[in-house]
């Protein structure tokens, strides 16, 4: 016995699409929505084992990110932000920080979006002048002060001080609940009034 196809749109360009043909995307983007947070562990895994040259590998540096973070009482969010921080090293080798906060805008704050957007710049501060570059590239964002503040202090409190073999570290499972619960449903997105009817 072989299972029926599911309903498809019929549509070969998207200009002749109906009202048929849409509710049958929309109720396959639901389905494939949810599984977002399960897509985006599997992804995280892929840093497992790849040490770039670092003391620790790229997902031990973000579960320690990650471990810091939640030690230090930050809040889930800022917890989840901080252990997909470096998510985008697989795919952005010359952007990562751009890629990490493209996946996570959707679900958290603008705070928390800016951070991560812009740690890659923050962290320079710590390292660019050993590669002759400006290490105080941050320093144009000085008049964002709370924003500024913000992304320093992850920086220096959790980012930068996340390469220690011998720290505390906690498992990747200890994050996914919290992983599930910040990317249950989208704080803003494009497709939001959609998501809301």
């Amino acid at each position: 016995m072989t299972l029926a196809a599911p309903p498809t749109a019929t549509f070969h360009h998207m200009r002749d699409g109906t009202p048929e043909d849409w509710a049958v995307i929309a109720r396959e983007f639901g389905a494939y929505a949810r599984e977002l947070p399960g897509r985006v562990l599997t992804h995280l895994k892929l840093l497992d084992g790849d040490f770039g040259g670092f003391p620790v590998d790229r997902l031990t540096h973000c579960l320690q990110t990650a471990t810091l973070a939640h030690r230090d009482g930050q809040d889930e969010e800022y917890v989840v932000c901080a252990l997909l921080h470096d998510i985008g090293d697989t795919l952005g080798s010359y952007n990562h920080a751009d890629v990490a906060a493209v996946i996570l805008q959707p679900f958290v704050s603008e705070e928390n979006h800016w951070m991560v957007a812009h740690h890659g710049i923050f962290q320079g501060y710590y390292f660019f002048h050993h590669l002759g570059m400006d290490r105080n590239l941050r320093e144009r964002f000085k008049d964002q002060t709370e924003l500024y503040r913000r992304t320093a202090h992850f920086c220096e409190r959790y980012d930068a001080a996340a390469f220690d073999p011998e720290a505390e570290t906690l498992p990747l499972q200890f994050f996914e609940p919290m992983v599930r619960r910040v990317f249950a449903a989208p704080k803003r997105s494009l497709y939001q009034r959609a998501l809301e009817a």
